[in-house]
């Protein structure tokens, strides 16, 4: 497995997180909650790329998540050691593949199933998931544990094409949304079409949203200054929210 040039590149955006931090089964968590009344049985867990909950983007956008009426959950499943959010300022050149060994899943998925169970034993029920980039590998880990209900997307990393979408298929019940785009190494456009493929006439469900002209990571760390890619990130949490109203 590896990443890719864009995997640590983008914009930081501005904002005032909503949120608050909560220990959750003891892992620290970026909570995002609605203000308005929402059912408590259900959750979006919100995996995020390399920078983490720490990332203002990520932050502002599980506050999106809470403000259409889902309460939002992203927990630190990176252990507090997040890529720093000054790897992104021009002319950076940090090393992703010297942090990564420290921070596969045999680091991370423990703190994010100590999240779940900690929220199982509140009374959630039925879990949604988001991934974004390194964050679209547990959704895919999740769903073939079918832990979640319902699955998102967008330009997820280190997946291994075909076998995890054979795999999705044949082990999953969570109805799957993809958000892709145009130049991305993880999963380019022909791991798109290999999944529109396999995932024709999946019964729990199947959609992949297509972003012309933009670059993997455009839904997160996207130049929110630039039409093109303000409308990509602004896109793809449009669809990610309507597959969430419809599925879980």
């Amino acid at each position: 497995m590896s990443f890719c040039e864009n995997c640590v590149k983008g914009v930081t955006h501005e904002g005032t997180p909503q949120g608050k931090w909560e220990e959750i089964g003891g892992v620290k968590t970026y909570v995002a909650t609605p203000t308005v009344d929402y059912p408590k049985d259900k959750a979006i867990l919100f995996l995020p790329d390399v920078f983490g909950p720490q990332l203002i983007n990520n932050q502002l956008l599980a506050d999106d998540f809470a403000a259409n009426g889902f309460k939002t959950y992203v927990p630190d499943y990176l252990n507090g050691d997040p890529i720093p959010p000054d790897a992104l300022n021009p002319g950076q050149t940090f090393d992703i593949m010297q942090w990564f060994p420290t921070h596969t899943q045999e680091f991370t998925r423990p703190p994010l199933d100590k999240v779940i169970a900690a929220l199982k034993a509140e009374g959630v029920t039925s879990f949604g998931a988001t991934g974004y980039c390194f964050g679209g590998r547990y959704v895919f880990d999740l769903a073939f544990d079918n832990v979640i209900k319902v699955g998102v997307v967008s330009h997820p990393s280190l997946l291994k094409t075909p076998d995890d979408l054979v795999k999705y298929v044949a082990q999953s019940k969570a109805p799957l949304l993809i958000n892709s785009c145009t130049t991305d190494s993880q999963f380019p456009l022909e791991s798109s079409a290999k999944a529109d493929e396999l995932f024709a006439g999946f019964a729990p469900g199947y959609k992949r949203e297509h972003f012309e002209g933009l670059t993997h990571g455009f839904a997160v760390r996207g130049d929110i200054s630039k039409p093109a890619e303000k409308a990509g990130k602004e896109g793809a949490f449009k669809s990610a929210v309507e597959w969430f109203i419809a599925k879980l």
